[in-house]
């Protein structure tokens, strides 16, 4: 088993253990010994960057993209507070950019936002961004080539590992019940890690970090941790 080298990806942070996508989540995180965070990024009405996994705040319905930040509720960090919280750990940046929800932007002006915000703060190795739209990621590699990107995806299609790769994306990023062994090594021959999402059952992670996944994103990393560093 390759649970030495399989990354704990944190999603939410500690989600199971603290309010997701919160300070609080993000800091517990590292106190469980996960190697990563992942959170969800928006825009807010005045230009913010804020953390925040659904398109609508959840007591009033009202969207965040027409919400400025001095109202939104106090546990919605900034980008940037988020970011220090992670301090010691990588972390996967997701871009939420649905054509289905409130905020979508076809322009990806999220996409450029997010870049300029995580070049500003230098240390690009330590960051990764993703987003289930594929013109999003490549929009962040067309602005800052340095800051690694990676796609999400749901289902695998055929021929994915090439395609992720030939656009000079480092990772792909699928749900964890639709990874295979096989998917994974040609994956790796094509040069993309493979960090599946979300995986919170001890005996999937063992099979997956078997099948040699780069990374294990969970609401319970203190589970993972005791699954692939202290079994």
């Amino acid at each position: 088993m390759r649970g030495d080298v399989t990354k704990i990806l944190a999603h939410r942070g500690a989600s199971r253990a603290e309010r997701e996508n919160t300070v609080e989540a993000f800091r517990r995180a590292r106190e469980l010994g996960a190697d990563a965070v992942e959170l969800d990024v928006r825009l807010c009405a005045d230009g913010i960057l804020v953390v925040h996994h659904d398109p609508r705040l959840p007591e009033s319905g009202r969207p965040i993209t027409d919400t400025p930040f001095r109202l939104l509720p106090d546990h919605i960090p900034t980008l940037d507070r988020a970011l220090d919280a992670c301090d010691g750990m990588w972390v996967n940046v997701e871009i939420k950019n649905d054509e289905h929800e409130p905020d979508f932007d076809a322009t990806d002006h999220i996409a450029e936002a997010v870049v300029h915000a995580l070049a500003a703060r230098g240390e690009p190795e330590r960051w990764l961004i993703s987003s289930f739209r594929f013109k999003t990621i490549n929009r962040c590699r067309l602005v800052e080539p340095a800051i690694p990107t990676a796609w999400l995806t749901v289902e695998v299609p055929s021929g994915t590992a090439e395609r992720v790769g030939s656009f000079g994306h480092k990772a792909l990023h699928p749900y964890w019940e639709s990874v295979t062994e096989e998917l994974v090594a040609d994956c790796h021959r094509h040069g993309v890690e493979v960090n599946v999402w979300t995986c919170d059952d001890p005996e999937a992670m063992r099979r997956l970090a078997t099948w040699g996944v780069d990374g294990i994103c969970t609401n319970v990393p203190d589970l993972a941790v005791r699954t692939l560093r202290n079994a």
